[in-house]
């Protein structure tokens, strides 16, 4: 048999860190910033394709009437 020491105060920093692990309530309010994050970078990749886009068709109808007024 062993000689076993308590370390004073282990016993309740151990249960402070039980509390922290089984705590969730962080969880829903991450899980909700993670979906508006995805949803923003889908904004964003549609906006830039848009432009993009635009971009070419308006450059396009530019040389069109370039040409025809030449």
């Amino acid at each position: 048999m062993g000689v076993r020491f308590q370390i004073p105060g282990r016993r309740r920093s151990t249960a402070l860190v039980n509390r922290f692990a089984r705590d969730d309530s962080g969880a829903t309010a991450i899980e909700y910033g993670l979906i508006v994050a995805l949803i923003f970078l889908a904004i964003v990749g549609a906006i830039r394709s848009y432009t993009s886009t635009t971009s070419d068709m308006y450059g396009t109808i530019e040389q069109t009437l370039d040409d025809a007024s030449n």
